[in-house]
């Protein structure tokens, strides 16, 4: 909960920076609109807008943008302080400032996901690494299954996980191999709802033949992450080889 409180109110922070910040700065050039050229006005609006989508979010940034066009508009265009504009070339910067600000807005918020991902394919890189030492290297059965469920756990955040080694009973969703999720012959929308608040089944497969199932114990309010979701399936993946090859080990439970 508390994370969550910190997310919403930097996030409504950003949002009324984006309000705030552009006629704050207008206010300031304002005494030097006769000397100041207009396309200097609208480059540092343009810092503004960056500024307020590295720190805020998409939505931050566009409000941010579209602030600043019509606060440029008002107090920098010809007539002043009505939303219309008579010359073509303050209409071109006005434009030019709208454009680059949802331009840099949607780059900013890009830039924040893909250090976001970059952060999570260390850990995920790591698990898998991980898993497929072991998988090599162990000698029970058990002890794969044991180190898998945990990471799975943890992975997806789940309330509890269990394997099954044998024939497939029942129809439970289940994981696909591209990390999407099935509930009958319906596909799931795990990016948005999480996975179905039921046991979910991710089966595992060495060398094409079916060796077990983990059966997922989801923690309801919870999102996994598509990657998260694959990465997943790529440990049942390592597991399953490891198992089939340890075939002759007791049944695990």
């Amino acid at each position: 909960m508390p994370g969550y409180v910190r997310y919403v109110t930097r996030d409504t922070a950003s949002l009324l920076a984006a309000v705030a910040a552009p006629i704050a700065l207008c206010a300031v050039l304002l005494p030097f609109r006769s000397s100041l050229a207009n396309t200097n006005v609208a480059l540092l609006l343009v810092v503004v807008v960056v500024a307020v989508s590295a720190l805020g979010n998409r939505w931050a940034g566009i409000v941010a943008a579209v602030t600043a066009a019509l606060w440029f508009d008002f107090f920098f265009t010809r007539p002043y302080e009505r939303f219309s504009i008579s010359k073509s070339a303050d209409l071109t910067t006005a434009v030019l400032l709208l454009a680059v600000g949802l331009a840099v807005s949607q780059l900013a918020a890009h830039a924040r996901r893909l250090q976001v991902i970059a952060v999570t394919d260390a850990d995920h890189l790591a698990r898998i690494h991980e898993t497929a030492v072991l998988a090599r290297t162990a000698n029970s059965a058990l002890t794969v299954v044991d180190e898998v469920r945990a990471q799975l756990i943890e992975l997806l955040q789940l309330r509890g996980c269990r394997f099954e080694y044998g024939t497939l009973m029942g129809h439970p969703p289940h994981l696909e191999p591209d990390g999407s999720v099935m509930v009958g012959r319906r596909r799931w929308d795990a990016d948005r709802l999480g996975l179905p608040d039921e046991e979910v089944e991710l089966r595992l497969f060495g060398n094409g033949r079916y060796v077990g199932r983990f059966l997922l114990e989801p923690t309801p309010g919870t999102v996994p992450s598509a990657q998260a979701r694959l990465v997943a399936v790529t440990l049942a993946d390592q597991a399953g080889t490891a198992l089939e090859s340890l075939w002759q080990a007791p049944r695990v439970a």
